[in-house]
């Protein structure tokens, strides 16, 4: 049940933000929730392998590249799921750190309720 909540969650931030930046689409929620679900799906299976792969241009950034990883993923997302757009690899960078704020400040009002 938890799982489901917090795929809602994130499924409302997508929505939220592609309502905030104009550079981001989603067409209906269904497609926010998919969305949701592919980016959790790629982040689980795909972010730990590029991270192993990039390790040394990461220490050489001091992380930041991470930041060009995570919005990799999404322009990945984004070409997998009809339905929603990303215009170019700055709105996803900006897509990504957002969305992140955005997931970190439900989540810690999902966890006061509890």
């Amino acid at each position: 049940m938890k799982l489901i909540i917090r795929l809602l969650l994130n499924a409302l931030a997508v929505v939220i933000l592609s309502y905030v930046l104009p550079g981001v689409g989603v067409d209906s929620m269904v497609t926010a929730i998919i969305v949701a679900v592919v980016l959790s799906l790629l982040n689980f299976l795909v972010k730990p392998i590029l991270v192993i792969l990039t390790l040394p241009i990461t220490i050489l950034t001091l992380g930041l590249f991470l930041l060009v990883i995570n919005a990799v993923i999404i322009l990945f997302a984004a070409k997998l799921i009809d339905g929603f757009q990303v215009v170019n690899f700055w709105w996803a960078i900006i897509f990504s750190l957002l969305l992140s704020i955005l997931q970190a400040i439900l989540h810690s009002i999902l966890k006061e309720d509890q």
